[in-house]
């Protein structure tokens, strides 16, 4: 190179000097948001997302404050030294059941018009000892986890319902809400930084479909949020379309009619939360689970309560505490389900009114499937260590019913299909149905059924045809408890032909797919 040239280079390596230094002042970036500073569109039910470079852990203090853009107004605030939710039973010896039936009172009561533990029906305000949330209308309020880690990426739970459409916010963060390794993680101290815009208006409900996505490409980026726009008691049928992906969500909703909630596909669609009777607990004054008309349970990962004509199909629905903690709770008349599967602990699956199963997997703990029936299930598959099922019907109704279904013992030495103890001593279920019908059987104890009551004429514990799942043979009967039967032909064909058809089961309704 000749020494004219490389001086004229000298200006030019300057000025990429000059570059370098000034990026290498810059603070690096150690984290992705979601939504990303200065996006637009975003659906006002999003979480918040930060993607690290090292796997994050939540703090137990500090703050994360959402604000109004143009006002500079406080939105949202979550403390991170206030603990998600209880870790130890919450007991009291002489609460008693409601003395009058549970009232659904229909309204938008959100965390925008009523203070989160606003107690409902006879129940004593809920502590606020504890982070405290309002979902689906259910102003007891329940306990939730602020921030919530998988692999790299910490998701932040703002409380429910409080953006709005067509707004801009920005979010501050103390530095200790999240740690990350060597500390980089330095907070959010400046407007600028992580700012969003949220969509003009919210879906038009006349299409009569919602697009859920969790990656914000659909009409809502939450199940919840969803569920949250329509209308309570409904006419029209409305489908929720939810994209393959995981929504780590609790889920309630209440006063729904007409409604078809439709996964992707099972096994890439799954709705779950840490959720149990000890994390969201009953009111400290009031029974619940019992008896209808009783005070709503909080506990399971996903409820349907006082709802009608719901059908949910094609998703995974699960808990991930154990204990009393439901995958799923109905309490509604006509509920459908088609190819999903249940994860639950303890009672995995609590159904409550008309309810027709069909190609349902359930994975359970002891007294897998709870509640008063009726049920109807069909070619369904069911893991439990035992038993199966701890049925509570009155003579008003049916029980539950299995046809051409699987049952796999998980216990070491075996499990059992059912019991009808007499519950603490006090109630007793003299007339608990449950009847297997051309059922397959694994790892099933020799006696079949757990202990009962002591009034067993009317009990309906009852088996026709049921084989082996190793081989299809028939399973081996003969010491089955006394208080069961075995149904057999030519003597037991009607019975057998009626208990066969989900009408006769379920009161007089035909479930059909709605569409």
């Amino acid at each position: 190179m000749k020494r004219s040239q490389a001086i004229k280079l000298i200006p030019t390596l300057w000025i990429a000097f000059a570059i370098l230094c000034s990026c290498s002042n810059q603070p690096r970036q150690v984290y992705q948001s979601y939504p990303a500073n200065g996006g637009a569109g975003i659906s006002p039910d999003t979480h918040l997302k930060l993607t690290f470079n090292s796997i994050p852990e939540a703090g137990e203090s500090g703050m994360i404050r959402v604000y109004d853009w143009e006002t500079d107004e406080l939105v949202d605030s979550l403390d991170l030294s206030i603990p998600s939710g209880p870790t130890e039973p919450w007991k009291n010896p002489e609460a008693d059941y409601a003395a009058v039936p549970y009232d659904y009172k229909s309204g938008k009561f959100t965390n925008a018009n009523t203070k989160p533990g606003t107690p409902s029906g006879t129940a004593l305000p809920t502590p606020d000892d504890y982070q405290l949330t309002i979902i689906g209308g259910f102003t007891d309020g329940f306990h939730f986890y602020p921030i919530i880690v998988h692999d790299s990426t910490a998701t932040i739970y703002l409380h429910h319902n409080l953006l709005e459409y067509d707004r801009r916010y920005y979010v501050l963060m103390d530095s200790t809400v999240i740690q990350t390794v060597d500390h980089e993680f330095k907070g959010i101290y400046d407007k600028s930084v992580w700012s969003f815009t949220t969509r003009e208006h919210e879906p038009d409900l006349a299409a009569k479909r919602l697009v859920v996505d969790d990656q914000g490409d659909g009409d809502f980026n939450t199940l919840q949020g969803a569920l949250d726009v329509i209308p309570d008691n409904s006419e029209d049928t409305i489908t929720i379309f939810i994209r393959n992906g995981l929504y780590e969500e609790l889920i309630y909703f209440r006063n729904k009619t007409n409604l078809i909630i439709q996964g992707e596909s099972r096994d890439r669609v799954t709705v779950q939360y840490a959720n149990s009777e000890v994390f969201n607990p009953h009111p400290w004054n009031v029974k619940t689970n019992e008896w209808p008309g009783t005070f709503p349970s909080r506990r399971a990962a996903f409820a349907i309560d006082n709802c009608s004509n719901i059908q949910l199909q094609d998703l995974t629905v699960k808990t991930l505490l154990e204990g009393q903690a439901e995958g799923l709770l109905i309490n509604g008349d006509k509920i459908q389900l088609r190819n999903v599967h249940i994860v639950g602990s303890g009672d995995a699956l609590q159904t409550n009114g008309p309810a027709y199963f069909e190609n349902i997997k359930i994975d359970g703990g002891g007294d897998m499937i709870l509640g008063r029936g009726p049920a109807f299930f069909k070619d369904c598959d069911f893991y439990s260590p035992g038993p199966f099922m701890w049925i509570r019907n009155t003579d008003a109704n049916h029980g539950n019913v299995f046809v051409n279904c699987l049952f796999h013992g998980t216990r070491e030495g075996g499990s059992v299909f059912a019991r009808a103890p007499t519950n603490q001593g006090i109630y007793s279920y003299p007339y608990s149905e449950a009847v297997l019908i051309n059922c397959a059987i694994d790892r099933i104890r020799p006696e079949g059924w757990g202990p009962v009551g002591e009034e067993t004429k009317d009990l309906h514990y009852w088996e026709y045809n049921s084989t082996t799942i190793s081989d299809g043979e028939p399973a081996d009967v003969s010491q089955r408890a006394d208080f069961s039967k075995q149904l057999t032909m030519p003597g037991d064909e009607e019975l057998i032909r009626e208990y066969m058809k989900p009408s006769f089961v379920l009161g007089g309704w035909e479930p059909v797919p709605m569409r």
